[in-house]
């Protein structure tokens, strides 16, 4: 399989079946933040947080993992009571490998839920962890993530042809 295709994909983080996806194994979430949880540069806002909320009550780890630095994510962690890896350089595998060690998961029980192909998606699947794709939330992003955009087009177009949107 192209290690820049999803397993799935979602139109938002909001609309996943989190429960189901405990029943199938599943026991710690890997969640990018910006453009995934919120816009980009926002808050931890009432949605995420009862996202957060739900998801321990279902029993599931969670955690945070970031190519941003410590001043935006740990405010954020804070808000949501969960851990986070910042500076991950995703798609490395660092980030990844150590928000499994602290969730105590192995990749065959970890999701990893982003909105970006070349760096959620690539680095989950790097790390043999089951990567879901969401729609980002704002289309006002960084210019180097506009660029990026018009590269994943194309393998978005390839994988749209093979997976609906579910």
């Amino acid at each position: 399989m192209n290690p820049f295709f999803p397993e799935e994909e979602y139109p938002d983080t909001y609309v996943i079946p989190y429960e189901k996806l405990y029943a199938m194994g599943i026991r710690g979430i890997i969640f990018d933040i910006d453009n995934t949880l919120v816009p980009p540069d926002a808050p931890a806002d009432t949605r995420s947080r009862e996202l957060f909320r739900r998801l321990r009550a279902i029993g599931l780890k969670t955690c945070l993992v970031s190519n941003n630095k410590g001043p935006r994510i740990r405010p954020f962690a804070e808000a949501l009571r969960t851990p986070y890896v910042a500076k991950a350089l995703k798609p490395r595998r660092f980030g990844y490998r150590k928000a499994m060690e602290i969730m105590g998961t192995k990749p065959e029980e970890t999701i990893s839920i982003g909105d970006q192909i070349f760096t959620d998606i690539w680095g989950a699947r790097r790390m043999g962890i089951h990567a879901v794709l969401v729609e980002p939330m704002e289309p006002k992003e960084e210019p180097q993530i506009l660029l990026k955009r018009l590269f994943e087009k194309p393998v978005l177009m390839a994988w749209r042809k093979r997976k609906p949107l579910a």
